[in-house]
Formats: C-alpha cells, sequence, structure tokens
C-alpha cells in the first residue's frame, strides 16, 4: 500500500545547514503524523503509525548523539536541562511501549495515542525554549551544519518498510529493529561528527 508519506526533513530541498532549523521542521513533521494517525482508521492507520515511530525514533536518537551532548557543554546549566528533557523521552518511551501492545485499531490505542502527543509535544516545546534557542546563540554556522548533517545522516538509517517474519508492524518498528535502528543512528550520527 502507498498512501500519503510525511516527507523528511530535507524533502523541501532546504540546504539544512542549521540543525535548529532541521529539527524544528522535524517537529513539525512529527505534529502532522500524530494528526494523520488519529484521522485514519486500519490499515492507514497502522502505516501512519509505524511512520510515527521510525521518525521518533530516529529523531530522539539524533537529539541524544547531536542535541544533548553539546547543551551540556555549552549551555549554562546544560546538565541540568539536558536532565530534563531525558526524563520526558523516558515517559514518552514508557507510552510508546504501552501502545506497542495494542492494535492501532483497538479502543485503548487512541487514549494512549493521545497521552503520547501530549508527552511528545510538552517535550519538544521544552527543547525549543530550554535547548534550541541557546544552540542557535552558542554555536557558531560551522558547528550548527556539522550538527544537522549528524541529524540527516540518522534520517537515512532508519528502515522504510517492515522487516519479514514479525508480523505486527508496531512491534516491528518499537522492540527489537528500533533499538537496532537507534543503534545504527549512532553509529551514522558518529561518523558524520567525525567521531568514529
Amino acid at each position: 500500500m502507498s498512501g500519503p508519506r510525511t516527507p523528511h526533513a530535507g524533502d523541501d530541498m532546504a540546504k539544512d545547514d542549521d540543525v535548529v532549523a532541521l529539527l524544528m521542521r522535524q517537529h513539525g513533521d512529527i505534529r502532522n503524523l500524530f494528526d494523520e494517525v488519529e484521522a485514519t482508521k486500519g490499515e492507514e492507520r497502522g502505516d501512519a503509525f509505524r511512520r510515527l515511530v521510525r521518525l521518533l525514533a530516529v529523531h530522539e536518537t539524533a537529539e541524544e548523539e547531536v542535541v544533548h551532548p553539546f547543551a551540556r557543554r555549552a549551555l549554562p546549566g546544560g546538565k541540568q536541562v539536558v536532565k530534563e528533557r531525558l526524563a520526558e523521552e523516558k515517559a514518552a518511551k514508557e507510552t510508546l511501549a504501552a501502545l506497542d501492545e495494542l492494535d492501532t485499531d483497538d479502543p485503548k490505542f487512541m487514549p494512549q495515542l493521545l497521552k503520547l502527543r501530549r508527552d511528545v509535544q510538552a517535550h519538544a516545546r521544552a527543547e525549543e525554549r530550554y535547548e534550541f534557542i541557546h544552540i542557535r546563540r552558542s554555536a557558531d554556522v560551522a558547528g550548527l551544519a556539522v550538527m544537522a548533517k549528524a541529524v540527516k545522516a540518522a534520517e537515512t538509517m532508519a528502515p522504510t518498510r517492515p522487516h519479514p517474519g514479525v508480523e505486527s508492524g508496531a512491534k516491528n518498528m518499537a522492540l527489537g529493529p528500533v533499538a537496532a535502528l537507534m543503534d545504527r543512528t549512532k553509529d551514522a550520527v558518529r561518523k558524520a561528527m567525525g567521531k568514529d
């Protein structure tokens, strides 16, 4: 089935030489995917949910490898800022794990999805306010570009379709494959930043 596809950052042919602009676009893509999951049913909802899980996994892993290390060392109170963002990410991951146990047509799915959306949106607002704005002020143009390159490298690591042998699409994206995706993403980010 090929239906609507949420664009990857960079599909608009923007230069993506500013990590903050890139991550803000991803936040928009995540909001759009939540809308798509909420507005669809059946197979379309399952597909949109898999794409949402994929983007969340890539986005958060890239932030953990690129944004948080920079914030820890460069921002006033950076260690505390990152600690708070990681606690928010943990809460969202716990909700995502609960969603993983459900079929997208299960009556319990939408209330859990709405909780995940609230958690993710609160987290995104906090990142934008406490990390992104300060990163733009603290990093030079070259630093913003290197971080953007690393985030874009992370996007290339995500699978675009379910893997054979895993019958549940949600499980395919949210269990082992996402852990493997996060590991591959970390490797790609480190390579893009010259840390391999």
